[in-house]
């Protein structure tokens, strides 16, 4: 079964380019990974302390296996000290 995902990320003010690299080191290599359909990363035009991911994967074996990859693993350590708070995310089954 499909999963989509929304992840929202919002970065501690003066951090904002620090979030955006450590994001964007991720697409590449996730991207690569076997099951992802689609791994797009956004910032919100208003206010630039925000960032989305949209992603959809072949299976939620997938996106575990995703979660447990090693360069996110490698971002994720740095986001005590960029986060604002921490990332909402919704694992989401399309239904129409």
């Amino acid at each position: 079964m499909k999963v989509d995902v929304v992840a929202h990320l919002q970065s501690k003010p003066g951090c904002e380019e620090a979030l955006r690299s450590v994001l964007t080191s991720f697409v590449a290599p996730t991207r690569q990974e076997e099951g992802c359909l689609r791994y797009d990363l956004h910032v919100d035009l208003d206010d630039p302390t925000k960032f989305t991911f949209i992603e959809e994967w072949e299976s939620r074996d997938a996106l575990n296996k995703h979660g447990q990859s090693e360069h996110i693993a490698a971002g994720r350590s740095q986001f005590p000290e960029l986060l604002a708070q921490p990332a909402w995310v919704q694992v989401l089954k399309r239904i129409a």
